[in-house]
């Protein structure tokens, strides 16, 4: 399956995780990152720079560090309370000296009296008040509403959720002006399977934007992708380029192949595994580009109970 570091190396987790768009507040583990097993920490080393993820022994997210170059970089750091994210921290190093000035802290509180409530606060090292989230959530676990408030003021997000036949729609609304919707919906694939297909359109200011058509197979693979544009003069998405995504038989992606117009330009990767019975991969090349990717991967090592014999 594409997983997150793939897709954002270098930059998922060094973001807000929660935006004004966000379902839920993302809580990350070891199979974000294409990890199997009980993995302790994951080094990435790529051409373009290096990822650190530690876990602790639930396979939760515990620490992450994007290094730059040997003095600058940003670490991340993770507290949980039962599985419940309880604080993210996210500190910043230039020239081996922390920054206080772009360092921010993320506190979340849960309050579970009545419909469930979430509270984030966000601000900086230096004490600054800079954001604060709140998510409702139905009676059914959804977030229906997030209202942000800031400095600028407050915004409030609503989310609608309908349901026709097999379809079901996400609808995000900023102010009353829709933002975003998600439809997802099922078909029948030529092998006889049943396929998931997620269009998601974006609104600027309540006018049509952009679409994305993602197809997943009946192993909740993503195998294809449609991006679309908004074509002003018939007033439709039209689409602009194509990507087709092959597996091989251990579930890794073996063939990346875009497509834009009548161009064609294709991927291959290819891996090479650790000695574990689970087995992570510890180096992909891609051609023809010839870049490569390694991983060096850490594991806990919890020793077997055996039980005395009486």
């Amino acid at each position: 399956m594409i997983k997150n570091y793939i897709l954002f190396f270098c930059f998922i987790l060094n973001l807000v995780a929660t935006d004004i768009f966000s379902q839920e507040i993302k809580i990350f583990t070891r199979e974000d990152f294409d990890l199997n097993g009980d993995v302790k920490s994951c080094l990435v080393i790529t051409d373009y720079g290096k990822e650190e993820y530690d876990f602790d022994e639930n396979g939760l997210l515990a620490k992450s560090v994007t290094r730059y170059s040997d003095s600058d970089y940003d670490v991340t750091y993770y507290q949980y309370d039962g599985g419940f994210l309880k604080e993210k921290r996210l500190e910043n190093y230039r020239e081996n000296t922390f920054d206080t000035s772009t360092s921010i802290a993320h506190f979340y509180e849960l309050d579970s009296l009545g419909t469930k409530k979430i509270t984030e606060k966000i601000v900086s090292y230096e004490k600054e008040f800079l954001d604060q989230y709140e998510y409702f959530y139905d009676t059914d676990d959804r977030v229906v509403k997030i209202i942000r408030t800031n400095n600028n003021g407050t915004d409030e997000t609503g989310i609608e959720y309908t349901s026709y036949k097999d379809e079901q729609t996400r609808t995000y609304r900023l102010n009353g002006v829709e933002q975003k919707s998600i439809r997802t919906s099922s078909r029948k694939a030529k092998n006889g399977t049943l396929e998931k297909v997620i269009l998601t359109k974006r609104f600027l200011n309540g006018d049509p934007l952009t679409a994305t058509e993602e197809i997943f197979d009946a192993s909740g693979q993503l195998i294809s992708s449609i991006h679309f544009g908004y074509d002003e003069k018939t007033r439709q998405f039209v689409p602009e380029h194509t990507t087709v995504f092959t597996y091989d038989s251990s579930g890794a992606l073996s063939k990346l192949v875009e497509k834009k117009g009548n161009s064609e330009k294709a991927k291959e990767y290819i891996y090479q595994y650790d000695d574990r019975e689970q087995g992570n991969w510890v180096k992909q090349i891609v051609t023809p580009d010839n870049a490569y990717t390694t991983r060096r991967i850490k594991y806990f090592e919890f020793q077997e109970e055996v039980e005395d014999e009486e």
